[in-house]
């Protein structure tokens, strides 16, 4: 059947599980995470807050959008059948139970367990009087200055809102007996969660003389001070309150001039977008929360009523605690030993493919590869892709080391990477001090692949190396991200990195490439001829298997593709972290396909494509999920890997582990919702991520032992 047909023939709103709400399916198995009994309770808090950041960032991206379409009449439903209007009505029915449920966790049981562990998160009346002394001395000193009482009257009109930022909405008496509005602002310079010990004694994160520390909400302390700040007057009421806007920025990029300063622009106009979402202390009187709701533009439909702390994002403050007792015991990644069998890793590369796993195994090997191509004098070009780096970037000072010293340094930085423009240009800016030649990317396309190649002067003629991976160069997040990232000098490789470059930089109009598998050129196309042949050697008599393991599966055409595959008998099995709009297990339509999802303590971000061709396996690690964005709007790469044993070590390791998973593994059901893996009573338990992390330090006790 020809591959429109085949794409047509599952185009029905059944066969698709819509994205919004899978999206709120994952964010379930996060808040699960935080629900676990078996967990230390910091990083019940540690997920509390990632759960509520999620929630903050799907509101300001996912529900604004479906906003503004409803705004602009949109009636189209998406491909699994709801309109905008009834997608949000089932967004806000789904969510709504969720973030009752967190509030009650936190109160009922998070707090009392915090006390048991003489960690006290305090409201203002719960301190003693010395503390609310020493506290309202601070204030006077330190909070006070910084603070702007706005009032809203005829002659003031209704201050600006900026977003997530946390506000007492108070009202006062004047003493003529009038009444009127005004709005303070929790100033977002100062932590949310104070630590009462390092205000009164001056020493951080230190316990007080009972072993206790406590912690008390800053909005708590500016309420209890507001007659300070409205002298003269009396406080009649005083709640608070919390905005969301939308953040998506829209870009003219093909009517710019130049694309840092139109995203400079931008980002400052992300804080005037519109309201998407109020959310009201539970106390808040009507008339309170119909004043916000009239001068915000919004209806009640987007009030959110908190019975509890508002923004449970920043309690990530507690996990800062250094109490190792109340947390997972901690991993520190592993260094592989073959980085210590050369001295130099140009050597190494030369010899063999190098397979690093993140954060089971260290990023450092890939600093020291930019590090050593930055200062050896032999090492003529190097030129790198970069996406979110971090603030303080070991692999940015490295490349602007190589450009004081002379190399030719060349750097595609993604400036709309979302959330990271600002530190982005930051980064473009000083790269461009010293030299380097930085361009920020193809107009309409945000670049997301990641690669490092390097050119070097050696004996026999100039020889390339390159460090591919799935993940960014940023060597904060590779403590928390599983990522994959490979170290080649394949020839075949090289050149396609080059050309990729030059596509980058330059007016490349490449459309072949030797290895790699390229979005938006070639990458989708090829993917799908991949899953047609193992159709047809199924057809053919043969086995037919697919193992696909990424963050987040949307693209319908890949997905129709699977649903053939799976009725052709081919096997297919995906581990699908995020957002999976398949509907698997489902008779005549996917009965071969199982998904699963692993939440756990490390964020699942590898991607790793298996197709079993007739026993002569290609295994593909790449930059990009399988969503119509990555493969259609984004520069992407899939790089393949030929060494037998990487791909034996991937196999058995990685995929094989993460389909045992019975602890942290959740399978998807045909309803999109997710059940725990049913573990028989006397199974072992498995955890893929403890499993990899023990894996990952025997290997290296074995090579210790074997060198001795």
């Amino acid at each position: 059947m020809p591959y429109k047909e085949i794409v047509k023939k599952y185009n029905l709103p059944q066969n698709f599980i819509n994205r919004e709400l899978s999206w709120l399916e994952f964010n379930r198995r996060v808040l699960e995470e935080a629900l676990n009994p078996e967990l230390p309770l910091l990083d019940k808090v540690k997920f509390i807050s990632i759960f509520s950041s999620n929630l903050d960032e799907f509101f300001m991206i996912r529900v604004s959008g479906l906003k503004e379409q409803i705004d602009a009449n949109v009636i189209e439903p998406s491909i699994d059948g709801l309109t905008p209007i009834e997608q949000l009505k089932k967004v806000e029915k789904e969510i709504q139970p969720m973030i009752q449920q967190i509030i009650d966790y936190w109160k009922n049981e998070i707090v009392p367990e915090l006390k048991k562990n003489k960690i006290y998160v305090c409201e203002f009346d719960e301190l003693n009087e010395t503390e609310q002394t020493r506290l309202n001395d601070y204030f006077k000193k330190e909070i006070f200055p910084v603070l702007t009482p706005l009032a809203f009257d005829p002659g003031r009109p209704f201050p600006y809102i900026s977003n997530l930022s946390l506000s007492l909405a108070v009202l006062v008496k004047k003493p003529n007996g009038e009444k009127h509005f005004a709005r303070v602002k929790v100033p977002s310079i100062l932590p949310r969660l104070m630590p009462i010990s390092d205000i009164i004694n001056n020493e951080k994160h230190k316990r007080n003389g009972n072993g206790s520390v406590k912690y008390i909400w800053l909005g708590s302390l500016i309420k209890r001070n507001l007659h300070l700040l409205f002298p003269a007057m009396e406080i009649l009421e005083a709640h608070r309150f919390r905005v969301t806007r939308d953040t998506d920025l829209e870009l003219q990029e093909d009517e710019a001039d130049d694309l840092l300063q139109v995203i400079e622009e931008t980002i400052k106009q992300r804080r005037f977008g519109t309201v998407v979402r109020l959310e009201v202390e539970s106390t808040m009187p009507d008339f309170i929360v119909d004043t916000l709701v009239e001068n915000l533009q919004i209806t009640r439909n987007d009030v959110h009523i908190i019975d509890g702390p508002l923004g449970l994002s920043d309690v990530m403050k507690l996990y800062e605690l250094p109490l190792h007792d109340l947390k997972e015991k901690p991993y520190h990644p592993v260094i592989p030993k073959i980085f210590e069998e050369e001295e130099n890793i140009f050597t190494l590369i030369k010899q063999r493919d190098v397979l690093i796993h993140h954060p089971f195994q260290s990023f450092n090997p890939v600093i020291d590869f930019i590090n050593t191509a930055s200062k050896d004098p032999d090492v003529l070009t190097i030129k790198q892709t970069l996406y979110r780096v971090g603030s303080n970037s070991p692999v940015v000072k490295a490349l602007i080391e190589a450009a004081e010293l002379g190399k030719q340094v060349a750097v595609l930085v993604e400036l709309k990477a979302r959330f990271d423009e600002e530190n982005n240009i930051y980064w473009a800016r000083e790269l461009e001090k010293v030299g380097v030649h930085v361009v920020y990317g193809l107009i309409g396309l945000k670049t997301h692949a990641k690669m490092t190649l390097v050119v070097r002067k050696e004996i026999d003629g100039v020889k390339r190396y390159v460090h591919l991976g799935t993940g960014n160069y940023n060597s904060t997040t590779a403590k928390i991200y599983t990522d994959l990232g490979l170290f080649t000098s394949d020839e075949d490789i090289c050149a396609d990195v080059s050309d990729i470059f030059n596509y980058l930089t330059g007016y490349s109009e490449q459309k072949e490439f030797k290895k790699l598998l390229v979005a938006p050129i070639t990458m989708k196309e090829k993917f799908l001829k991949k899953i047609y042949r193992e159709i047809d050697n199924v057809k053919a008599g043969e086995k037919g298997h697919l193992i696909f393991k990424m963050n987040s599966l949307v693209d319908p055409d890949i997905i129709a593709a699977l649903y053939e595959a799976s009725n052709n008998g081919v096997i297919i099995d995906l581990i699908v972290r995020g957002i999976c709009c398949l509907v698997p297990g489902v008779p005549g339509l996917s009965e071969n396909i199982k998904v699963i999802s692993i939440v756990g303590r490390y964020l699942e971000h590898s991607r790793v494509y298996y197709f079993y061709n007739k026993g002569k396996e290609e295994i593909y690690l790449s930059s990009a999920d399988l969503m119509t964005r990555n493969l259609e709007r984004r520069v992407e790469i899939a790089f393949p890997i030929e060494d037998d044993k990487i791909k034996n070590h991937l196999m058995k390791t990685l995929l094989h582990v993460s389909f045992k998973d019975n602890e942290k593994a959740k399978l998807l059901k045909p309803d999109g919702t997710y059940a725990r893996i049913e573990r028989a009573p006397d199974s072992k338990i498995v955890n893929s991520q403890e499993w990899l992390m023990n894996f990952a330090i025997k290997e290296n006790v074995k090579k210790n032992k074997q060198k001795i």
